[in-house]
């Protein structure tokens, strides 16, 4: 029995811990902001700024010496018979009291920042009101604050449900001080009084929902943007990839074909190479279909990406086809960063495989030169014909056009065309970090 007993305590403890975990997560909930603050204009700014100054001196002007002179009348401990006294809307300053320019400017001064801070904005003019009761013209400014800073609060503040508590519990505080901080008004304005607050509600409400709409749409659009960004950055890798393996194989195939009857050990090298091809062209297209399934589940099915250490591995496919190429490496090689190498992989492979499909017979140079801050990627060729494997059309540039996009990103250049000796060149700078 005991031990059943511990059990219960147990229960009811774990009980009132998930009550009071639920509990803070709903205080997080509520003081989480629904949707940003809208950005404050220059017309904004200069509004918000001449506000607070146009409250303070039209309170001195209508409460100040100039007035008609106005005495102050002791409040009556009955209310008298008749309609109800309409008081002015500023009261007169009483000059014996020292201070009062600081105190009425502390009591509209929070306003220069009611659209950056609408919620901290109208607390601070509420609590601001009880230190300020002694001063009748500064407490009656401090209402008007309150009146406009709870409706910046309704309208522009991120977070809506601690904007809507605040605005009762202002005017509960205003109602406890009564007199003199707000004014007396006809009962015809009754209905007014009660329907504006609603209209400010509603139109904070509508102007939170028109910008949560706007945040879901302009994540909408960032979505859609990353989405294509992402599709074009795979269709490049999937061209890079299959693009030259496939080529290179064509070629393979092709020279296999013809010396299969006279020189059959050769045009079983040749089938070797279309082999090993294949092979690297499928772990290519392994690693790129795993960027769109990536979960973890079979890592080692994923080879790295390839940089400028595989360029030897990259320059002997080609020569395999028959087509002379010289792989010189200038300057200091050192580490970069992944993407760069793979970079300047990428426009290595690109060029030689055009060369390969449309220069056959030519021979072709690939220079690697090291820089203090920059890469120097060249490849040119000699020129010649156009290969098997450009018989089924000649391309429509999407692989130059994904590496002027690949270098754009790192801040390099691209420059592709024939050459005044014959031939083609590509060549592509890539700056670096100084070392």
């Amino acid at each position: 029995m005991p031990r059943h007993a511990g059990v219960g305590k147990n229960g009811q403890v774990m009980s009132v811990a998930a009550m009071a975990g639920r509990a803070l997560e709903w205080v997080r909930q509520l003081l989480r902001p629904s949707a940003p603050l809208p950005p404050l204009s220059r017309r904004g700014a200069i509004f918000d700024a001449f506000l607070p100054l146009g409250l303070y001196l039209l309170a001195i002007q209508a409460g100040g010496d100039d007035a008609e002179p106005r005495t102050r009348m002791p409040r009556p401990e009955f209310d008298p018979p008749g309609p109800p006294m309409i008081r002015e809307p500023f009261p007169v300053i009483e000059d014996e009291q020292t201070g009062w320019p600081l105190v009425m400017l502390i009591a509209v001064l929070p306003l220069l920042f009611r659209r950056r801070w609408p919620l901290a904005v109208l607390w601070i003019v509420v609590l601001t009101a009880p230190l300020i009761v002694d001063f009748e013209a500064a407490l009656r400014l401090s209402f008007y604050a309150c009146v406009i800073a709870g409706y910046t609060a309704a309208v522009y503040s991120p977070y809506r449900l601690p904007a809507l508590a605040s605005l009762p519990l202002a005017a509960f505080v205003y109602a406890e001080i009564r007199e003199p901080a707000v004014p007396t008004v006809p009962d015809g304005a009754v209905p007014f009084l009660i329907l504006i607050p609603i209209l400010v509600v509603a139109e904070g409400l509508r102007r939170w929902k028109g910008r949560a709409d706007g945040l879901e749409r302009e994540q909408a659009e960032a979505v859609r943007r990353a989405a294509e960004q992402e599709r074009a950055r795979i269709a490049r890798e999937l061209h890079d990839v299959v693009t030259h393996n496939v080529s290179v194989m064509v070629i393979q195939a092709g020279a296999a074909r013809k010396v299969m009857d006279a020189d059959p050990g050769q045009a079983r090298e040749a089938l070797l190479a279309v082999e090993a091809g294949g092979r690297a062209a499928m772990t290519e297209l392994r690693h790129v279909m795993g960027l769109l399934t990536m979960d973890g589940s079979d890592p080692e099915g994923l080879a790295p990406q390839p940089g400028l250490d595989r360029l030897e591995a990259l320059v002997q496919r080609v020569r395999d086809t028959g087509m002379p190429v010289e792989l010189t490496v200038a300057g200091q090689p050192r580490p970069l960063l992944p993407g760069v190498e793979l970079t300047a992989y990428r426009v290595v492979q690109e060029a030689l495989t055009n060369t390969v499909k449309h220069a056959a017979g030519a021979s072709a140079s690939v220079l690697i030169e090291y820089g203090d801050d920059r890469l120097r990627v060249e490849a040119t060729d000699t020129g010649g014909g156009p290969a098997v494997s450009a018989a089924s059309g000649n391309g429509n540039g999407r692989g130059l056009l994904g590496l002027r996009e690949r270098l754009a990103v790192y801040g390099g250049t691209l420059h592709a065309g024939p050459r005044l000796t014959g031939g083609y060149r590509v060549a592509a700078m890539i700056p670096l970090e100084a070392s």
